[in-house]
């Protein structure tokens, strides 16, 4: 019970890091008048702040095996976190903070349930059922009450 209680808390704080995130790189946007170069400079802050966190924790650099047996889409995660980022740094200036992260949580929604359906990159299959549905619909109906 406690345990699932922190994690959940610690998944809120998540979300509210996420849409802190959005605030702060459209302001860094502004600021450096470049949508890319205020996406590099997100990226280098977090590669610095990992880096520490390694160093800090002594976390030992893998071996050139294990990086060999990866599949080349399990290295695109970088990719899609720039896409993601540089995305939120043009869009919620235009649309809103609290618009994008609904968008956001809507599409994540809608293809997380998806991939649990048809088990993709070997998830445990999940059938899209009444109650999943309906969670879908109740946060379509969130998105479009925040546009309001």
């Amino acid at each position: 019970m406690l345990n699932s209680l922190l994690f959940s808390l610690l998944a809120a704080l998540a979300g509210v890091s996420a849409a802190l995130q959005q605030v702060i790189n459209a302001q860094l946007r502004a600021g450096l008048n470049s949508a890319v170069w205020a996406n590099f400079a997100n990226f280098l802050v977090g590669i610095v702040a990992i880096a520490l966190t390694a160093a800090v924790l002594r976390a030992p650099i893998p071996q050139a095996g294990f990086a060999a047996r990866v599949p080349w889409w399990g290295w695109t995660g970088g990719l899609l976190g720039a896409i993601y980022v540089g995305l939120a740094i043009v869009l919620v200036p235009r649309i809103g903070a609290a618009t994008f992260i609904t968008l956001l949580i809507a599409g994540q929604m809608i293809a997380a349930v998806l991939f649990d359906h048809f088990g993709v990159l070997g998830l445990t299959q999940r059938p899209l059922d009444v109650s999943r549905a309906l969670g879908i619909a109740l946060v379509l109906g969130g998105v479009i009450l925040i546009r309001r």
